[in-house]
């Protein structure tokens, strides 16, 4: 199957009070949607729940990515 790439795209997001940007695929802020919504999160909480359990090797955008990928595949979320 094909995949059209569309870059990245600058999404705004508050942490802890302030304003702060993440640039995600449109795949991957949409799984980040679900997941949220499936949980009967805010966006900003789940946004702040990965970001306090991050490491400091890996940036907000890529753990978002991350946590979005392993909610894919854990079977016990419908993932594969």
């Amino acid at each position: 199957m094909p995949i059209d790439y569309v870059p990245p795209r600058k999404r705004s997001l508050t942490l802890k009070g302030h304003r702060t940007s993440v640039s995600l695929e449109e795949p991957f802020w949409r799984g980040f949607l679900a997941i949220a919504a499936t949980e009967g999160k805010a966006i900003n909480a789940l946004a702040a729940e990965i970001d306090a359990a991050r490491g400091l090797d890996c940036g907000l955008a890529g753990a978002i990515r991350l946590y979005v990928l392993a909610h894919a595949l854990d079977p016990d979320t419908g993932g594969i």
